[in-house]
């Protein structure tokens, strides 16, 4: 499989001044840069630091960041799904997830979720590949944001279709277990029919069990 990566940048102007919104980083980069201290939703910062850095490492890991001079204050991960989800099963080299989307609460409602994920999709190696990303509404900064599930559900839908994934029906237990859980995706334009096959194959395993 392709594990080419293309760096690519935008600058963008928000109210609290110019960001810089670039990737995919290698590890050696990220080590350099300082961590915000409220990236706070998958773990305690010094940890998600390390974990991205990992990321970055990996043939198919990809970090997008949103830099503000020397710190990190936003950030998007890619890398294979995790092997206990149902999405590694396939074992499918060409399908990978985007795993987390992170910006601290100074620089929401910048549009900075959208840049990350257009600079992302600037890479043209990613037309090789299935991106997939599983929202659960658990995951979701609901205190931080003063949204509901729907307000905020229909927030991570806009950005994700900024980075033109869609919407894609499934029967997998945890998406299947809040109507505000989804699976959304991109099917990148060089990737061949027997993958979008095998990709149906995985989103509806239990079509058959009755």
């Amino acid at each position: 499989m392709n594990h080419q990566k293309t760096y690519n940048v935008l600058e963008l102007k928000t109210k609290h001044g110019p960001i810089v919104i670039e990737g995919p980083i290698p590890s050696h980069e990220l080590k350099e840069l300082d961590f915000h201290e409220d990236l706070v939703a998958f773990r305690p910062p010094e940890q998600q630091h390390k974990a991205i850095i990992g990321i970055a490492d990996l043939p198919e890991g990809r970090i997008i960041i949103a830099r503000d001079q020397n710190t990190i204050v936003g950030y998007v991960t890619y890398l294979y799904p995790d092997p206990l989800e149902r999405w590694s099963q396939g074992k499918m080299e060409n399908l990978i997830e985007l795993g987390a989307i992170e910006v601290i609460p100074k620089f929401r409602g910048s549009g900075v979720g959208k840049a990350l994920l257009r600079v992302s999709m600037m890479d043209d190696a990613l037309e090789d590949f299935i991106v997939i990303t599983t929202e659960y509404y658990w995951h979701w900064d609901l205190n931080g944001t003063g949204l509901n599930v729907w307000e905020y559900r229909k927030v991570m839908e806009k950005m994700m279709q900024a980075g033109g994934l869609e919407y894609y029906a499934t029967d997998d237990p945890e998406i299947s277990s809040h109507p505000a859980n989804c699976l959304m995706a991109k099917i990148g334009s060089r990737v061949d029919p027997e993958s979008i096959q095998k990709f149906d194959q995985l989103r509806f395993m239990n079509r058959y069990m009755y």
